[in-house]
């Protein structure tokens, strides 16, 4: 799946929307706490005296901004993001940051072509793996299962890189117990870490690394685990360690049955990807598609 950039634009929200109950743009500043009670006092005397929406009565007090606007309107349709400087997630999780930005909109054109190749035909789980550790895929599956979870699906995140993962850091979770320990008969399911943040999204981070994680992968344990979560979860995404690091990835795919290729404009090279899907489909590994990334 060699996706372009796509044309188009979400426009930004509109802080003439109109809401009403405890969901309102008012009572959701309120608790936020982007507005005080004194000030709401301010705001619906200026609302009845013009005759306009809560949310424009207080930008034009200049007491929240249209980005305010924006995350509570998020909030009302359970479109959950974060303005930047909040929260404990990288910058680089682009879908929690700039949700309304040109990648963003490709992510979720990726996303709808999934749905219809893969999860519609009642696959649950699929691996995402690059060949060289710089082509991204890491950040790419973080950030895909962000969307994932916007779209409302119950989504697990599993970090399945046991050489040198990078969704603990991701998402703030370092120190917890995780695939590895799982694997290993030294953990259970709590290791799943629910990320409050977001209406739907779970990340199960690598654990402790081992000295044998291919090993470790390509035991009984993984199918298990695998068919656990697959009957917990809507969408399973693995991010697994890049081919070139070893064949982590072969023993993953060949209990999961399909991936999706992430590859780097003008640096994956096309005989390495060749040699990867050869691999994969001698396997019975079926490849959904591939990404190409440009940064």
């Amino acid at each position: 799946m060699n996706h372009p950039a796509l044309a188009g634009h979400v426009p930004a929200s509109n802080a003439n929307a109109a809401h009403t109950g405890d969901s309102s743009i008012g009572g959701l500043l309120l608790e936020s706490g982007k507005i005080t009670p004194e000030n709401a006092e301010r705001v619906l005397r200026m609302q009845k005296e013009l005759g306009i929406r809560f949310g424009e009565a207080a930008q034009r007090l200049g007491l929240i901004t249209e980005a305010d606007i924006e995350q509570v309107l998020a909030q009302q349709f359970n479109y959950p993001y974060l303005q930047r400087g909040t929260g404990a997630f990288s910058d680089k999780l682009i879908a929690a940051y700039e949700p309304f930005g040109q990648q963003v909109e490709t992510l979720r054109a990726i996303r709808s072509q999934l749905m219809l190749r893969w999860f519609a035909r009642g696959r649950k789980a699929l691996v995402v793996v690059s060949i060289n550790p710089e082509d991204g895929a890491a950040i790419f599956a973080a950030n895909l299962a962000v969307v994932f979870s916007q779209l409302g699906e119950q989504t697990l995140l599993v970090d399945a890189n046991l050489r040198t993962p990078q969704q603990q850091e991701v998402f703030g979770l370092k120190g917890r117990q995780g695939l590895s320990d799982l694997l290993a008969g030294r953990g259970d399911l709590e290791a799943i870490a629910r990320i409050d943040s977001f209406v739907a999204l779970s990340v199960m981070s690598a654990g402790t690394l081992p000295p044998n994680p291919q090993e470790l992968l390509s035991r009984t344990s993984f199918a298990t685990l695998n068919e656990q979560v697959a009957s917990r979860y809507d969408v399973v995404l693995y991010d697994v360690a890049p081919f070139a690091s070893g064949s982590d990835a072969l023993a993953i795919a060949a209990r999961v049955g399909g991936v999706l290729l992430v590859a780097r404009k003008n640096a994956t090279g096309l005989a390495d990807l060749a040699t990867f899907a050869e691999q994969l489909e001698r396997n019975g590994v079926e490849i959904v598609g591939t990404v190409l990334q440009e940064f």
